[in-house]
Formats: C-alpha cells, sequence, structure tokens
C-alpha cells in the first residue's frame, strides 16, 4: 500500500511497458504506450474495509471507476473482463486491493483475481482481465509500476504552516511544503471543472480535478489546461460570487497566494454561445 500512500492521480505501467488507459469508448479499459494521455490519469479513493484491509478505487478520466466484472474477456477462457463502469452504488467489484511485490504491485480483487495486462496475438493483445496467472510466462502480467502524478495534502503540515504565519502562501500538492516555497517559483495548485457539451458543470460536487501552475498568464493556463485535460479551443471562466454565472477570464491572473477555481469552457459547449 506504501507505493499508493497520499497518492491522489496516479499513472500504472504494466510489465509490457505500456500504461492502463481508459478507452475513449468510456467503456473499455487497455494498454498503451502514450503515458502522457489524459486517459492514462486515474484518480485514487482510498477505501478502508471492514475487516482493516487498505483498499483503492481508481477513477477514470471519463469518471468512472475500474471495474472488475464477472463475464468472461472470452468463452471458455479464464480471463475476465475489465471495464470503466458508474455503478449505481459502489460495491466490491470496484475495490481494489495494493499488494507490494518489490518496487511493483499487484492489484487484488476482493474475490482473489489480479489485474492484468495481456500480451500475445489479437485479441489478446493490449487487452485487460482480471484473474490468476496459471502460466509462468504470465505471472509478471499482474505487475504494474505506480507512477504518482499527484498527492493528496497532508493535513497536518497545512495546519503547521497556518500556526507559523497568518500570510501563508497555500499548500503545494507536489513538494509537501508550505507556501512560502513559492518564492522558487514552485508554482500553485489550480483546481478545476470541466463544462459538458450540454453545458453542465462535471463532478461539481466533487470538487473537480487540480494541477499545480507555475506561471501567470491566462494565456498560459489555457494551454496547460488544454493538455491536462485534451481539449482544444477552450475559453477559461470564474464564477461570479452574486449570481452563480461563469464569466470569461481576460485579464492576468491573480497573485500566487490567491487560490484560484477554473471552469473550462469547450467551444463545443452550449455554455460557450452564451459566453460570447
Amino acid at each position: 500500500m506504501e507505493l499508493f500512500k497520499d497518492a491522489k492521480t496516479v499513472r500504472l505501467r504494466s510489465h509490457h511497458d505500456k500504461y492502463l488507459m481508459a478507452d475513449d469508448d468510456k467503456e473499455a479499459v487497455i494498454q498503451e504506450r502514450n503515458g502522457g494521455s489524459r486517459r492514462a490519469r486515474w484518480t485514487v479513493e482510498h477505501v478502508s474495509s471492514g475487516d482493516g484491509v487498505s483498499l483503492v478505487r481508481l477513477k477514470s478520466c471519463y469518471d468512472k471507476y475500474l471495474t472488475a466484472i464477472d463475464d468472461e474477456f472470452l468463452l471458455g477462457v479464464r480471463g475476465k473482463k475489465v471495464k470503466q463502469t458508474t455503478p449505481s452504488r459502489l460495491d466490491s467489484s470496484i475495490e481494489w486491493e495494493p499488494l507490494r511485490d518489490g518496487a511493483q504491485v499487484k492489484l487484488k480483487t476482493r474475490y482473489g483475481n489480479f489485474l492484468r495486462a495481456n500480451g500475445g496475438v489479437p485479441p489478446w493483445r493490449n487487452s485487460i482481465t482480471h484473474d490468476v496467472p496459471s502460466r509462468s510466462h504470465t505471472q509478471d502480467w499482474i505487475l504494474w509500476k505506480v507512477d504518482v502524478l499527484e498527492f493528496y495534502p497532508k493535513v497536518k503540515e497545512i495546519e503547521r504552516c497556518d500556526s507559523e504565519s497568518s500570510e501563508i502562501e497555500p499548500f503545494n500538492f507536489q513538494s509537501g511544503e508550505c507556501g512560502a516555497s513559492s518564492a522558487k517559483n514552485e508554482g500553485r495548485v489550480i483546481q478545476y471543472n470541466v463544462v459538458d457539451d450540454n453545458g453542465n458543470i462535471v463532478d461539481e460536487a466533487g470538487g473537480g480535478r487540480s494541477l499545480v501552475f507555475k506561471g501567470n498568464g491566462v494565456e498560459e493556463l489555457t494551454q496547460s489546461l488544454e493538455e491536462e485535460t485534451g481539449l482544444t479551443d477552450i475559453t477559461l471562466c470564474s464564477r461570479s460570487p452574486l449570481n452563480g454565472e461563469l464569466y470569461p477570464m481576460r485579464l492576468a491572473l491573480p497573485p500566487n497566494h490567491v487560490k484560484l477555481h477554473i471552469y473550462v469552457v469547450p467551444s463545443s459547449s452550449k455554455a460557450a454561445a452564451e459566453l460570447a
């Protein structure tokens, strides 16, 4: 579990040197080499089971959970399907137990199977299943290297920072240090939500996602969020505290000590027409 300690966003690299990816059909799970894609990023939710076992849930960029399905991947073979799903309730099918194996990890379902990256010829190649490998040459196919991309803040360190100064800068997710380090230009945390094509704010109740930004301009932040989200032709917006409506950000960003919550509006969204 140490490899996931305090992790908020991760990438998982398989024995085949490919990354666990959320397919753009928003249902399948595959493996590809493009680790820079947002589809390779998984948000970690930490869960403590009733029997004291530490578990994780992994959520894709499409806001769906990595799920162990009970259906066979191919008729008559051992491997079972792994998909992205939005279950009506959070059950054991979306819970994975990380088991450390040297510098890597195995992800075990609550029923004893392991997340497995398959090799070989199609349709096995680049597929993801869950099972228990029965052959010696496939034992490494259930091993994953964890790349932690973002950490949850450490509450104790935030409290210590607040007690030392009343004019402290925000906590830095990547360094785990107080904002005094902003003098070193380590950036600040930008919290953001994407507005979908219907004009709805995605994951509004969950607070959205975040990134560390080291620049100062709206144009720089726009480029960073286009890379982060995979979207193009976006408008960055703030929300009016008076009426709750979104309005475009046109000027320079506030100073580093001001916390920012950004709303990303693609040109394809109905909300984009209202901003024009």
